[in-house]
């Protein structure tokens, strides 16, 4: 039975999808409602597990925490392109169209566990977390030219199946009444679906393949410091390791119905986060800065056409993500929250093509939440988050018979693809304190 629960939570972390990149901004109900922040400001477990280990020191007795939610998104794919008479010659028309993606409702579940004493300075903690995702589901369209059949200069339909469940294992130890330090070894899944799959190679007469799911394992760490001036002012500090992972193994298959095969890696990047959390009466303020670095990570850190006219990588730039929420419990057993994570875009204009089956890219992200005292020892959490790419994220087409030294991707003239999306979580959760206060 135990089997078969893991097996149904893997399953459900395949449908977890990142905001800030490819990365989740929050995990679980009361982080997430806080805008992900949580480095200084531990308010559950779930977030403290996630951000900064050292800062589960704060809790001194056995508390297991459970979220699900639903996940919705609407990316939306354009493309234009110009037409040409028979000649070969610029007629001065275009061709446009748009692809509106039709995945539906995703699950997004999180488990976490930390166990303490009072008179203890040693605090542990377990966690398996979908850390990270993409995915879109864009059908064959006639009207839209990425879209259109391979062998009409086409895509056909596009669709990218990506998760990342993480388990940490987390010891944090206090230092003194008001400095802890804490490290987590860090264990990866991964999953990955293309089609196409542009990390093959084309075949000219068969355009690029599509691919049997793969999936690929990694390790990491995280380390953190976490300080408690027990005057209202917290800080802390924690570095997430680049997570380094196998590679994963394609089996593609061709729309000939030949077959091969070809390896891609593609590690999730290292996280600086710093925070500033401050308590006083019945507030609860907490802002994270977070740094990403994409460009030293394999799969994100390179981009373009090989040789054989396989895409090399993503191409990502670093980025930054500004988290802050704010928590109010002056109502009795019913404390509200309010958050805001801001993120900045890694894909710039002259890779936008290279990352269609990757449109996950949210600027803006506002949440509310609430949490609802049940007994002394249990209550439930709820949030709601609704996300905005804040416009288009465009570039021109590209295709590796047109590059050359002062066009190196081959950018058609004329030409644009563009992307956008909204997105939409409702998500509830249960804490449950093993020992009453």
């Amino acid at each position: 039975m135990k089997f078969n629960v893991f097996k149904l939570f893997l399953l459900l972390t395949f449908f977890a999808y990142g905001q800030s990149g490819h990365i989740m901004q929050g995990i679980g109900s009361v982080n997430m409602s806080m805008g992900g922040a949580a480095t200084a400001q531990p308010l559950d477990i779930s977030g403290a597990l996630q951000w900064n280990p050292a800062s589960i020191s704060t809790f001194d007795s056995k508390i297991l925490k459970l979220d699900v939610g639903l996940f919705f998104s609407s990316p939306k794919l354009y493309s234009t392109v110009p037409e040409f008479n028979n000649l070969g010659q610029p007629t001065g028309n275009v061709f446009s169209g748009s692809t509106e993606d039709d995945r539906g409702a995703s699950m997004m579940p999180a488990i976490a566990m930390v166990w303490g004493k009072e008179d203890s300075k040693h605090t542990f903690g377990v966690s398996a977390f979908g850390i990270s995702g993409f995915g879109v589901t864009f059908p064959e369209n006639m009207t839209n030219p990425i879209n259109m059949p391979q062998n009409m200069g086409g895509f056909g339909s596009i669709k990218s199946d990506y998760m990342l469940l993480q388990i940490g294992f987390t010891w944090a130890y206090e230092l003194s009444d008001k400095l802890s330090v804490g490290i987590q070894p860090t264990f990866n899944y991964s999953a990955l679906e293309l089609m196409p799959n542009p990390t093959a190679n084309p075949s000219q007469t068969a355009g690029y393949p599509s691919t049997d799911k793969a999936s690929a394992t990694g390790f990491g760490a995280q380390v953190g410091v976490f300080y408690d001036s027990q005057k209202g002012i917290k800080l802390g500090v924690s570095y997430k390791t680049n997570q380094s992972f196998s590679d994963f193994k394609f089996d593609n298959t061709y729309l000939d119905a030949s077959t091969g095969t070809n390896s891609f890696n593609m590690d999730y990047p290292a996280i600086f986060s710093v925070g500033l959390g401050y308590s006083k009466g019945d507030f609860d303020v907490a802002l994270d800065y977070r740094s990403v670095d994409y460009e030293n990570t394999d799969g994100f850190s390179t981009t373009g056409w090989t040789n054989t006219a396989s895409v090399s990588g993503f191409g990502w730039k670093n980025i930054s993500i500004i988290s802050a929420g704010l928590q109010y419990k002056g109502f009795e057993k019913f404390p509200v929250r309010v958050g805001y994570t801001y993120n900045s875009n890694p894909i710039s204009s002259d890779v936008t093509f290279f990352n269609i089956p990757a449109t996950a890219i949210i600027k803006n992200a506002y949440q509310v939440g609430f949490s609802y005292l049940l007994k002394d020892n249990l209550s439930i959490d709820a949030v709601y988050h609704y996300g905005t790419s804040d416009g288009k994220t465009s570039g021109q087409l590209l295709n590796p018979m047109f590059a050359q030294p002062n066009n190196p991707y081959g950018a058609i003239p004329g030409s644009e693809v563009a992307y956008e999306m909204n997105t939409s979580l409702f998500m509830i959760g249960l804490s449950y304190n093993f020992t009453k206060k």
